[in-house]
């Protein structure tokens, strides 16, 4: 723990090591929809998980005040990014965010009775689709622009 500490920084590395947690709960959000239909699937075993994990990823965040870390330019550390560096940052997480959501979205809905509406020529699921794509396009465009103007800060708080 403490070479990933060093490597990544407290910042870095807390963001990382969230994955512990991150994966179990969107496991739980996942099986939510499919439990009443099936009654196989068990959201609650995938919450227990997912906040078991919580506490634990909460513990080695509180700990990470014993490992000492040197001075040197770290790309995520929040304390050393410029004010540019922190908006692209935010701007990145909230459109994967939105992309994440759309895809999970994507993975837990029924597309048959919006492709049989579409197919009969309908406005409205097919102006639905419309958006849906355009919200797809929209953020892993913004991720993408956000990601490089964040790479771009960084490169110029590097350089000085």
């Amino acid at each position: 723990m403490r070479g990933l500490v060093e490597r990544f920084g407290r910042t870095g590395f807390a963001a990382l090591s969230s994955v512990i947690w991150l994966l179990p709960m969107a496991a739980w959000a996942g099986s939510a929809d499919l439990s009443p239909v099936d009654k196989t699937a068990t959201p609650s075993i995938a919450f227990g998980i997912g906040v078991v994990m919580l506490v634990v990823w909460l513990a080695l965040v509180a700990g990470l005040r014993r490992f000492p870390v040197s001075q040197r330019q770290r790309r995520f550390d929040i304390a050393q990014m410029s004010p540019s560096e922190k908006r692209w940052t935010l701007a990145c997480i909230a459109f994967a965010l939105g992309l994440i959501a759309w895809l999970n979205g994507a993975a837990t809905v029924d597309w048959g009775p919006l492709g049989s509406a579409i197919g009969a020529g309908k406005i409205g699921p097919i102006l639905l689709a419309i958006g849906l794509a355009i919200f797809l396009v929209a953020m892993a465009t913004g991720v993408w622009l956000s990601w490089r103007k964040e790479t771009e800060a960084y490169h110029r708080r590097s350089s000085t």
